[in-house]
Parts: C-alpha cells; sequence; structure tokens
C-alpha cells in the first residue's frame, strides 16, 4: 500500500506562483507513475498532469498547458507540480494521485489507485 502526502498548497493572487509537492511512503516500489488532479466546488474531478516515474511521458491537461509543470523525484518518492501564471479558475482542492498496476498510467490521475486527502489552492483575481 502506497500512502501520498501533499503539501504547498495556499493562497495567491493572479499571475502568481505555487509549488506543490506529494511525497509517497510505503511500498514506493510498486508506483509506476504519479500526477494530480483537482476538483473545485460544484465542480467535477479534472486530471491536471502525470508523469511516469522513469521522469519521462509528461502529460498535461489543455487547461494548464504552458503554465504547469509536473517533475518527479524517484529517488525522494515526491512528485511537484509547478504552477506559474496562476488564475482564479485553478481555484480547486489539488490531490496527488500514484498508480501501482501495471500498464495503466496513461488512464490518467484521476484512475489511479492510490490519493492523498489534498491540498488547496486558491487564487484570487
Amino acid at each position: 500500500q502506497v500512502q501520498l502526502a501533499e503539501s504547498g498548497g495556499g493562497s495567491v493572487q493572479g499571475g502568481g506562483s505555487l509549488r506543490l509537492s506529494c511525497a509517497a511512503s510505503g511500498a514506493t516500489y510498486r508506483i509506476d507513475c504519479m500526477g494530480w488532479f483537482r476538483q473545485a466546488p460544484g465542480k467535477e474531478r479534472e486530471g491536471v498532469a502525470h508523469i511516469l516515474t522513469t521522469g519521462n511521458s509528461a502529460l498535461y491537461a489543455d487547461a494548464v498547458k504552458g503554465r504547469f509543470t509536473i517533475s518527479i523525484d524517484s529517488a525522494a518518492n515526491t512528485v511537484y507540480l509547478q504552477m506559474n501564471s496562476l488564475k482564479p479558475e485553478d481555484t480547486a482542492m489539488y490531490y496527488c494521485a500514484a498508480e501501482t498496476r501495471r500498464y495503466v498510467c496513461s488512464g490518467g490521475p484521476l484512475s489511479y489507485n492510490n490519493r492523498g486527502q489534498g491540498t488547496q489552492v486558491s487564487v484570487s483575481s
């Protein structure tokens, strides 16, 4: 089993930046990929980005392309989400996710079988 702990959320003005971190513990050797999804009040969950533990094949939602960057430190079992040029519509609870089943990473973070408790990101106009 894998445990995930997010940090780095907060409040920022539009145009600002935040960096989210997610540390994995437990059976980390089983993780094939990690990612982030978000959920705003009254809205459906939305996949944001995901990446293989090799550091390859980073993919992003169209809404965040060019503004967000996902990276991974496999030695530290930590995935990061650098968020630049933040917009009020980025306001949401951000969740880290990790997948330990083989060959399902392409499904995106909404389908992954391990999730964290979330960290709140609020962007004001």
